[in-house]
């Protein structure tokens, strides 16, 4: 089965250990998990109260409402570049989603490139029935096309590229992206941009890879509400892509779960719509965060500073030669800091730790105060 050649989740199991220690009393502060610490705006909130209370509680189409699918196209087209229409939108939770989309576009025996280090995109690409093949990124984590040139075979069915980056929190430049889309244009090589932090970006300028085409053709473009509107558990997000690729989607969601609550739909389609001045919000307020985390980070001897172009997390490499899922459980046991390790996101993320900034300013600070105590004081 496919399941048993699935690993377990290292988030969950840092979640699961913190929860237990959490149970026996003790005070654990986590820079582990990636979720802004802000409330979903009320204006947001109201909209889909407003529509329970107007009785928007049933079944809609498994590729979304006609407003939330208009609002995507619009949203796409006036700040992604993307030149589509409702028909190339899909609304669904954007996790869920990279299934769906490896659902849509593999076919037997294919493989999937995939970035190392990248995020948790293995599992889902095993349980679509491809084999995952890893590409590394260039220098300080940049796209390097070349690099990924040298892992496509005639197997090769589509690429995930994810900007800005989680874990690496880069953000990859207009002509690394136009140069990978030629090499997948030439090969027949599908692609697959999770772009879930596209609105927090501090160094650099977000670029959509589909904004390259006249109309979704080979690339499927990933969006995600969680982070850019404080929506996590909301679980709600959407793919743009051809009207083929859309219906073979849909054709896996109708056999799944079948269709996302009309409330959530609505309330999405609003914050597409008018929450541009939300986001600014979170942004200026995780930009100061970002500062504190890198000059924390930076006074830490044993850490090599590190700074983020986007996304909310640092990703720095450390000096002692032990592995990071046994440095992290140390971290989480000597100290009550919880990270996640380096090696979880690929073999490349080894000796590196995963911190997340999005949490409160005095957890932020606690936390690496911790950090740097372990590291001052730890002959790991």
């Amino acid at each position: 089965m496919f399941l048993d050649r699935v690993a377990k989740s290292p988030t969950l199991e840092m979640v699961n250990l913190v929860l237990r220690k959490q149970a026996a009393g003790e005070r654990i502060v986590s820079l582990a998990i990636g979720e802004p610490s802000f409330q979903t705006p009320s204006e947001i909130i109201d909209v889909a109260y407003e529509a329970m209370k107007a009785g928007e509680v049933h079944y809609t189409s498994s590729y979304g409402t006609t407003e939330v699918r208009e609002a995507i196209s619009e949203k796409v087209r006036r700040k992604n570049g993307i030149k589509a229409e409702a028909g190339n939108a899909v609304f669904l939770t954007t996790k869920f989603a990279v299934y769906a989309s490896l659902m849509a576009v593999v076919k037997e025996r294919c493989e999937v490139l995939i970035p190392d280090p990248g995020y948790f995109y293995t599992e889902p690409v095993v349980l679509a029935g491809a084999t995952p093949r890893y590409y590394s990124l260039g220098e300080d984590f940049a796209l390097d096309p070349d690099l990924v040139r040298k892992q496509i075979n005639k197997r090769t069915r589509a690429i995930i590229v994810n900007s800005p980056s989680n874990p690496t929190a880069r953000v990859f430049r207009r002509s690394e992206l136009r140069e990978l889309y030629e090499i997948c244009r030439e090969k027949d090589i599908l692609i697959l941009s999770d772009e879930a932090y596209e609105d927090l970006i501090y160094e650099g300028t977000h670029f959509s890879v589909g904004s390259l085409e006249k109309g979704p053709d080979i690339v499927l473009s990933l969006f995600s509400l969680s982070k850019s509107y404080a929506m996590t558990g909301w679980r709600a997000g959407y793919v743009v892509a051809s009207s083929t690729l859309v219906d073979k989607i849909c054709k896996f969601l109708e056999n799944t779960y079948t269709s996302y609550p009309p409330f959530i739909q609505r309330a999405s389609a609003y914050a597409l719509l008018h929450g541009d001045r939300f986001i600014e919000e979170f942004r200026s307020e995780l930009a100061k965060r970002k500062e504190l985390a890198e000059e924390k980070l930076a006074g830490i001897k044993g850490v090599e500073p590190y700074t983020a172009d986007g996304a909310f997390y640092l990703f720095p490499k450390y000096k002692r030669r032990v592995g990071s899922v046994t440095l992290s459980k140390r971290i989480l046991r000597e100290q009550g800091l919880a990270v996640l390790p380096g090696i979880a996101f690929g073999h490349n993320g080894e000796y590196r730790l995963r911190i997340s900034f999005s949490g409160l300013p005095e957890t932020l600070e606690d936390g690496l105060n911790r950090l740097g105590r372990f590291f001052s004081g730890s002959t790991a």
